[in-house]
């Protein structure tokens, strides 16, 4: 489906409820399985969690978890210790392109029976799933930090618990120190200091109810509203102040251009009251990749030159995220240089109208893209793929007067 999406207004209003977080519920979900005493509110409704939950409901025979990194890194080590399965994983094209061998090797030397069907390193993967006795592994923590969580979701159910040594320079910290924090909240004992990770062993654990907090990665998308608004007011519930999910940083990014975020109970209200000053955005992502591809846009409607660092992860997501940004960018007459771990945008000051935008296959294409609307005319091939973490965007960007209908 190719969307046409337009919005010339330039004062936004809207009172919206986000789903919950992708991230805290594909955590919980993997908790929940192995401690059925554990209850979940406000449950993401994102295709990601939805592929998940079904997987954990089978104990043998084939898993297509489509598109879902999470998924896979996730089920690759709870079927590796849940003794007695017998599954193959497999994916989308992409995910079978996507690399997966260094937790694969941790859980192996961790003594897990897990082989690929097909090309070493990549998905699908055949499972036998059997007792782990070594409670020890190292990792490497500069590729992907859901080789880590992966590993410390499972850790407690471990005769002896799990230590996790972490090498390399840590990618995603925030995300680690949820998982850390979502164990904990369910009545898990764990730390986390230095390059090591310790989870303690539990057999059992007290019944508990643990509402997700609404997922700050969608939030992005209206910061980015409202930051290319002239002015704005959205209130966006649930949040807290203090949040587990690393793209609360959001908050203090968009400070820079004009956002400011008023913390209430239970929900947060985005206002823009007056016109960006700054002309150079320049940060660090490493620990919150995810809305790179939101502030790149942000800057490019605005006319800023923006340098964003950190984004080594990107290349293995739904796409080449790095390239794709850089293609599309330049569609609407950007001038963007990039590298392995960054990207370089110069300023531009007049867009190109009615400019295609194509999505990968990757959700945060269509999502990241879609607020440029306010300044030009566009459309978004493929998009429905928002349907991976939000599938409600388009009926929210309707409610804030966005003009959208779908291309024969």
């Amino acid at each position: 489906m190719t969307l046409f999406i337009h919005n010339p207004q330039n004062n936004l209003s809207a009172d919206l409820k986000i789903t919950g977080s992708k991230s805290e519920s594909n955590r919980l979900l993997i908790l929940q399985a192995l401690y059925p005493n554990i209850k979940i509110e406000n449950l993401s409704n994102s295709d990601d969690t939805v592929v998940l939950g079904k997987a954990l409901k089978k104990a043998s025979g084939l898993i297509d978890i489509h598109h879902a990194g999470t998924a896979m890194r996730f089920l690759t080590a709870y079927f590796a210790a849940k003794e007695g399965c017998e599954v193959e994983i497999t994916g989308s094209k992409r995910m079978k392109e996507r690399p997966i061998r260094l937790l694969v090797d941790a859980l192996q030397r961790m003594g897990a029976d897990i082989q690929y069907k097909n090309e070493i390193g990549y998905p699908p993967l055949i499972i036998k799933g059997k007792k782990l006795h070594v409670d020890s592994v190292k990792l490497q923590a500069n590729v992907s930090s859901q080789y880590v969580s992966a590993l410390m979701l499972i850790g407690a159910s471990l005769e002896n618990g799990l230590e996790i040594i972490l090498e390399g320079q840590i990618t995603s910290t925030p995300y680690i120190l949820m998982t850390l924090e979502i164990l904990q909240h369910a009545g898990i004992k764990g730390e986390f200091k230095d390059d090591r990770i310790y989870i303690e062993p539990v057999g059992e654990i007290k019944p508990s109810v643990i509402a997700v907090e609404s997922d700050w990665s969608s939030a992005s998308y209206f910061y980015s509203i409202a930051a290319i608004a002239e002015t704005a007011e959205i209130k966006l519930s649930n949040y807290r102040k203090t949040s587990r999910q690393g793209d609360s940083c959001l908050a203090e990014i968009y400070k820079h251009f004009g956002v400011q975020t008023e913390f209430r109970e239970n929900y947060i209200i985005l206002k823009k009251e007056r016109a960006t000053k700054a002309v150079r955005i320049s940060e660090d992502l490493r620990n919150s990749p995810d809305i790179a591809q939101t502030i790149a846009v942000t800057c490019l409607a605005l006319g800023m030159e923006c340098k964003l660092e950190g984004l080594h992860t990107l290349k293995i997501k739904e796409t080449d995220r790095l390239q794709a940004l850089k293609n599309e960018m330049e569609k609407f007459g950007a001038e963007v240089r990039i590298t392995n771990d960054c990207l370089h945008l110069l300023p531009c000051k007049d867009l190109k109208e009615d400019v295609a935008v194509e999505t990968y296959n990757d959700h945060r294409m269509a999502l990241a893209f879609a607020p440029l609307a306010q300044k030009v005319p566009l459309s978004i091939k493929e998009a429905e793929v928002v349907s991976k973490s939000y599938p409600d965007f388009w009926n929210d960007l309707n409610e804030l007067g966005f003009e959208t209908r779908e291309i024969i």
